[in-house]
């Protein structure tokens, strides 16, 4: 068994109770070391041989995975956040399959997740945003034309924009392109739950100047929407006049 375990946003005892419990008896980490903080390395065992993915190619990937497989060793590829974003995993498992190896996935906390509890944000705010749109901006790898960060943005939907921190000021002009207000507000967060974590706050049209100023050019994401705003709905949910499943209305 080979186990793709999300690592969580950063800080070490953000990974989830199974994903440290599968660590602590792995015999093969093969780890995204330039996203994944190596503090998190602490709960494999000191016999585990450790291999840093960031320089590798896919079949060096699988190459390191299978032969740990192959020793009997617990088998992890260890992703930042969570592996069903931007985590590449597909072609991985697609590749174990292809061999008949088993393998088994752990969700971690996403960055999205950690950076709205640094800024104490709810992105579905009632009467303000049903939806999260989670996307990034088009740089050296291609997004599909209908997913264009221009097209997204004339939902006026909450946002969390991944892989853009090099390119916000294109992406800030490219949001207001597409529908958002210059003013809406808007906060860059870099490295959320890192130690080193820092918060921005501004409207589109003068974050990528913070950032900038800041020196933030990689691992931060962009948030956007009024749910950064002051104004909202009261929830239904705890509303005395409003009936559910669980609760009669007063």
């Amino acid at each position: 068994m080979i186990y793709f375990i999300g690592a969580g946003p950063g800080a070490p005892d953000l990974i989830t109770v199974r994903g440290a419990e599968i660590l602590k008896h792995a015999g093969t980490v093969v780890y995204a070391g330039s996203l994944v903080n190596p503090a998190i390395l602490r709960y494999a065992p000191k016999s585990c041989k450790v291999y840093d993915s960031s320089r590798m190619t896919l079949g060096e990937v699988l190459e390191k995975l299978t032969s740990g497989h192959r020793r009997g060793d617990v088998t992890v590829r260890l992703h930042t956040g969570d592996p069903s974003l931007y985590g590449a995993i597909r072609e991985q498992l697609d590749g174990l399959r292809q061999l008949k190896i088993d393998y088994e996935i752990v969700p971690g906390v996403s960055s999205f997740a950690a950076a709205a509890a640094a800024i104490g944000a709810e992105y579905t705010l009632p009467g303000v945003s049903q939806t999260l749109i989670i996307s990034r901006m088009e740089g050296r790898t291609s997004v599909p034309a209908k997913e264009r960060v221009e097209l997204l943005a004339a939902h006026r939907a909450s946002m969390a924009l991944f892989l853009s921190a090099g390119m916000l000021g294109s992406l800030c002009e490219a949001l207001i392109a597409g529908g958002y207000g210059g003013d809406t507000k808007s906060a860059v967060v870099y490295k959320a739950s890192w130690p080193e974590q820092k918060i921005l706050r501004g409207v589109l049209s003068d974050i990528a100047g913070k950032a900038a100023l800041e020196g933030i050019k990689n691992t931060a994401l962009l948030l956007v929407g009024d749910f950064l705003g002051d104004e909202y709905e009261l929830s239904k949910l705890y509303d005395k006049s409003f009936s559910h499943t669980f609760r009669e209305a007063k």
